[in-house]
């Protein structure tokens, strides 16, 4: 599946700003036999007196800047044409949970793709006993990793409800957990604690989704949306499996993939610093079309 892609994260300040200094992730990934940035753009306006390239620990496109003078507003936008594969139907190669740990054991890279990567606690991802115990309800005799992550996966879409009014971008899972509410973000960190509690590396996944608007409605544009998944490492033969919590689906072509982390602080579309005081008011839009 072809996609343009677009984004507008706007930052309108109380009082002007200044010394913003702030990194950038929102450009799409090239991944083997799974997604190929055709061409892609971000700007900064105001225009940035520094901006540097580069990419991180884990493999993404970043773009740090630096805009020195006031400025009432920040506006960051992003134009992108991505190709993405649906992925392969395959057989379930992967152990038995209490068999994963030998795996893993065996495995000694430390390089990005490493699971090791992906095992106890992150930045926003301590361990949590609650949830732990969540996730043991889950485990039945003889299951496989796949199997597991895939009930994980069922379990939390069916008992949690999507509320964007329930819990804020710094909300812990715990707090999710407790409410039984909350976003794409929530319910992926939620599972990756719960996975990484059976010995199962998990991580996070930061990308866009395409929304398809209901029978005989137009597409609102600017409707899509950033979204969150959770990349698991089923084993050797495996390999990784990447499962939508909100949506209780594996991603497919309609997943674009941003970034790969531990956890949102590894992905944050944008963070930085800047001198200022007062409130801002944040705008966010964002298109996926697919290219007829």
């Amino acid at each position: 599946m072809l996609y343009d892609l677009s984004l507008h994260m706007g930052y309108v300040y109380d009082v002007p700003a200044s010394g913003a200094r702030h990194v950038i992730r929102v450009l799409p990934l090239s991944l083997p036999d799974r997604q190929r940035l055709v061409a892609g753009a971000v700007t900064v306006t105001p225009t940035a007196e520094e901006r540097t390239a580069f990419l991180d620990f884990f493999g993404q496109q970043a773009t740090a800047v630096l805009v020195r003078a006031p400025h009432e507003r920040l506006d960051i936008r992003m134009q992108a044409r991505v190709m993405v594969e649906p992925p392969a139907i395959t057989a379930d190669l992967s152990p038995e949970i209490g068999k994963l740990k030998d795996e893993l054991d065996g495995l000694w890279s430390v390089a990005p793709a490493s699971p090791h990567h992906l095992t106890g606690p992150s930045p926003r991802l301590p361990h949590d006993p609650v949830i732990a115990a969540y996730a043991r309800q889950a485990l039945r005799p003889g299951q496989t990793v796949r199997e597991t992550a895939i009930a994980l996966c069922a379990r939390i879409h069916k008992e949690f409800t999507y509320d964007a009014e329930a819990t804020t971008v710094d909300s812990t899972p715990a707090e999710a957990f407790k409410i039984r509410r909350g976003v794409c973000q929530d319910f992926a960190h939620i599972m990756i604690v719960a996975l990484r509690s059976l010995g199962v590396p998990a991580g996070y996944v930061s990308g866009f989704l395409r929304t398809i608007p209901p029978p005989g409605k137009e597409r609102l544009e600017g409707a899509d949306a950033m979204h969150a998944w959770v990349r698991v490492w089923c084993g050797e033969a495996t390999g990784y499996l990447e499962l939508d919590p909100t949506n209780n689906i594996q991603a497919g072509s309609d997943h674009i993939v941003v970034a790969y982390g531990r956890d949102y602080a590894d992905v944050a579309p944008v963070i930085g610093v800047l001198k200022g005081y007062g409130n801002q008011k944040t705008i966010q839009a964002v298109d996926v079309v697919p290219v007829k």
